[in-house]
Parts: C-alpha cells; sequence; structure tokens
C-alpha cells in the first residue's frame, strides 16, 4: 500500500505563515492599526483549508505562540484561538474550498469572530481589558480581504 505525499511543500506553508507574522506585527499608526487585518489568521485558515495535510494543527499552534511571544500576550492565548480556527477549518475544508470566494468569506467572518470571541473571553476571565469596541474591527476588513489573500496564495501553490 503507497501513500501519496502531499503535493504542497510544507516549507512554503511555514515561509507564508512568517511573511504573514511580519505583516500582523507591523508597527502602524493607531487609525490604521485598529483596521489591520490578523494576516497571520487569514494565512493559517487559507492553509489550514486548501491544503490541510500540509499545514494541519501544528503551524496554528505554532503560528498563535509566536505571536504570543511577540506581543507579550498571555502565553498560549493565541495559541488556543489560531488552534481553534484552524481544527474547524480543517474539519470542513471539503465544504469550504468547493465554495464561491463570497462564501468563503462568510466563513472567514465566522472564523475570525471564533477567534477574536475566544481572544476576548480569555482577556475577560485573566482579568485584562476586554470592554475595547475597536479589537472587533478587524474583522470585516480580514473579509473583505479574504479574495486577495485567497489568491495570492492560491497563485503559489496552484500546479503548474
Amino acid at each position: 500500500m503507497s501513500f501519496a505525499a502531499p503535493r504542497e511543500s510544507r516549507l512554503l506553508v511555514y515561509v507564508t505563515a512568517l511573511a504573514a507574522l511580519l505583516l500582523t506585527l507591523l508597527p502602524l499608526p493607531q487609525m490604521v492599526s485598529v483596521f489591520w487585518p490578523q494576516f497571520l489568521v487569514l494565512t493559517v485558515l487559507y492553509w489550514s483549508t486548501m491544503t490541510p495535510h500540509a499545514s494541519g494543527m501544528l503551524v496554528a499552534f505554532l503560528a498563535g505562540l509566536m505571536l504570543d511571544v511577540l506581543q507579550g500576550t498571555q502565553l498560549g492565548q493565541h495559541a488556543f484561538a489560531m488552534s481553534l480556527v484552524a481544527y474547524l477549518a480543517i474539519r470542513l475544508h471539503l465544504l469550504t474550498r468547493a465554495k464561491p470566494l463570497f462564501e468563503q468569506s462568510l466563513f472567514v467572518v465566522a472564523a475570525l469572530l471564533i477567534y477574536e470571541g475566544a481572544l476576548w473571553a480569555i482577556d475577560g476571565w485573566s482579568g485584562r481589558d476586554a470592554n475595547s469596541w475597536s479589537r472587533w474591527l478587524h474583522i470585516p476588513t480580514g473579509a473583505l480581504l479574504w479574495p486577495i489573500v485567497a489568491g495570492l496564495l492560491g497563485r503559489l501553490h496552484a500546479p503548474r
């Protein structure tokens, strides 16, 4: 019995996740940073949806852990939220990847709401300030940018 190796390169997944981490951590003015999408979450969502065998839960957990360390948040907060979103994307990848980009954007809205809701709950339970409404503003921006992110990442791994 022969198992075929995944077509996608794990190195490509890690390199794009690192680039998305840098975009997420980019220092921006306050007015722009409120609307700046979570590119790392969008990238993890893309790879978990389109090629779950190449990315998997490990990429989501490590990406979230790096975000925790570099942002100085509670250790494991982003790792948990990103792993939760990646798990849902992997479970629903057959339903999601065949949909048009508009319907995929609706899935991205739900995934980003779950991601931010998990972070909000952890902040609330730990006594951190969780009442800021501005934490939710990156969700519509991420959904609007999903077709661009999916198009760019799709060009990287499409068979030539």
